[in-house]
């Protein structure tokens, strides 16, 4: 039997996802003149997270206008707050209009990456066998891309449907039916007042008692949309006002909790205005400062609540039957169908990374044994040449990631410009830049919110370590990514063998560190 020969495709930079993240650095390469690029997605359109979530009600939690890249605006928009189609027509849209389908292959998931010094390329496998080798690599992926499903004791014996949010199965008829929700994150307030008055009854599980607050959603009207196409510093002036508004809810978020108290009276008579019942009330009110977990925002989600046909459950869940989930306190609730609004693997998604950087260093096993740690979030020491977008410590809990993403994919760009400066095959950054940054943020996470707050939420690691919110205001971040320090990172060329050197000319090229105090 002969060996099967592997196709092997070269590129100078391979982006893995076409969500925000990834079309946002095809179209940043594609500005600076840099053709040579491939982005690989794992399904048959663009758009991750915003592709792949299509239940009832999904909409994003930022306003439309921050919520978009600032070189692509849409003064279009119809909604204060964009639905999910909308926002997945807007990233369709935006590949077509950079020609970036071209670059585009389809239907390819990635299953690891490695890197080899020799050549001072990343090797990287799809699920086809096929490899991909690329001086750098730039994973943007994002976070919110595996479902997070609890294994529900007796699951397995389940008769009924089952899916989560991500996956909605439009082709099951939920009229009619006695259907039980996991879960009350950002994915459940959306959908559950779009089930709530199809369903014969409505059993929500909840775990805790999220904030809930009023959301000033509303139409934009024809004539505002006109003015921000016509007049372009109308619409920049609108959204430079909505960013300044988003950054001043991070004061109270970092170690000023009194400054959440406004919004704590907000949330509370919110539920009283929509909950007359006491005991629902009781029930639906939170037990820990608003912040700690993610700030939601519906006007629709506690009346759904106080529906006749639905139910909230504190009780924890002892055991799935055939058509029925008893709770801990030994009630059984008859259900056809389990939906979970349970969200996603984020601090423990890296562990279903398979990347080996320099000396085979597996970087899922580090940030398991050391914590997850990076510097700004983008790079790693030991893994040269790559690049994460919306890595660790970038995601936030008051603005738009897409400004995140942006800074990001300008230092991404600089790094590399840097290196071509240089004529350098690699960079990468130094283990004491990355410390330095690690142990200045880990600082100010100490004193936020999401770690004093009185809550288990998604953004702390299993050590309970925040591993994913930026602690403070965005316009810093924008500040530490405008240009790359040169002295945080170490850059190598490649060295020809000297004919006086044993073994000459067949001995192997090697890499030489370069200085690099500057510019």
């Amino acid at each position: 039997m002969g060996s099967e020969k592997r196709t092997t495709i070269d590129t100078e930079v391979l982006i893995v996802g076409a969500g925000f993240s990834g079309l946002g650095m095809g179209i940043g390469l594609t500005r600076e003149g840099q053709r040579d690029f491939i982005i690989v997605e794992k399904a048959d359109e663009v758009g991750g997270t915003w592709r792949d979530n299509t239940y009832p009600g999904c909409a994003c939690d930022i306003q439309s206008h921050m919520y978009s890249f600032s070189f692509e605006p849409n003064p279009g928009w119809t909604r204060l707050f964009s639905t999910q189609p909308e926002i997945w027509d807007y990233l369709r849209r935006t590949a077509n209009k950079h020609n970036l389908r071209r670059h585009i292959h389809f239907g390819l998931e990635v299953t690891g990456a490695r890197w080899d010094a020799g050549a001072a390329r990343w090797l990287v496998r799809v699920h086809t066998g096929v490899e991909y080798r690329a001086r750098y690599l730039v994973a943007g992926v994002g976070a919110l891309h595996i479902p997070n499903i609890p294994a529900l004791p007796g699951i397995e014996r389940f008769e009924g449907e089952t899916f989560h949010s991500a996956r909605w199965n439009h082709e099951y008829p939920l009229a009619g039916k006695r259907v039980a929700v996991i879960g009350t994150g950002a994915s459940a307030i959306q959908f559950v007042p779009e089930i709530a008055g199809r369903v014969a009854g409505l059993t929500l599980f909840q775990r805790s008692a999220p904030w809930v607050l009023p959301r000033p959603d509303h139409a934009v009207p024809l004539p505002v949309r006109l003015a921000f196409r016509l007049f372009p510093p109308l619409r920049r002036l609108y959204r430079a006002a909505l960013y300044w508004l988003n950054e001043s809810a991070v004061l109270g978020f970092n170690g000023h909790p009194r400054l959440l108290e406004v919004l704590e009276r907000l949330g509370t008579r919110h539920l009283r205005n929509q909950v007359a019942d006491p005991v629902l009330r009781e029930k639906l009110t939170p037990r820990y400062r608003i912040g700690c977990k993610r700030l939601l925002g519906s006007n629709t989600y506690y009346p759904a609540l106080a529906r006749p046909n639905a139910e909230v459950v504190t009780a924890g869940i002892a055991e799935v039957r055939e058509r029925e989930i008893v709770d801990t306190d030994g009630v059984a609730h008859p259900v056809d169908a389990i939906i979970y609004g349970t969200g996603f693997h984020v601090t423990d998604a890296f562990e279903y990374l398979d990347i080996k950087g320099r000396d085979g260093a597996d970087l899922a096993r580090r940030w398991r044994e050391e914590g997850i740690q990076t510097h700004l979030g983008i790079t790693v020491a030991g893994f040269p040449n790559l690049f994460f977008l919306l890595g660790p410590n970038t995601g936030l809990g008051h603005n738009s990631v897409v400004f995140m993403i942006e800074s990001q994919i300008r230092y991404a760009l600089d790094a590399m410009a840097m290196a071509a400066e240089h004529g350098a095959e690699t960079l990468e950054v130094r283990r004491t830049a990355q410390a330095a940054f690690n142990a200045r943020i880990q600082r100010r996470l100490a004193k936020g919110v999401w770690s004093t707050g009185g809550c288990t939420n998604w953004y702390l690691d299993a050590k309970g370590v925040n591993r994913t919110i930026w602690p403070g205001f965005t316009w810093r971040y924008w500040l530490a990514t405008r240009r790359v320090k040169p002295r945080d990172f170490e850059l190598t060329v490649r060295r020809e063998p000297s004919v006086d050197e044993p073994g000459a000319p067949s001995a192997p090229r090697s890499l030489t560190a370069l200085p690099m105090e500057g510019r």
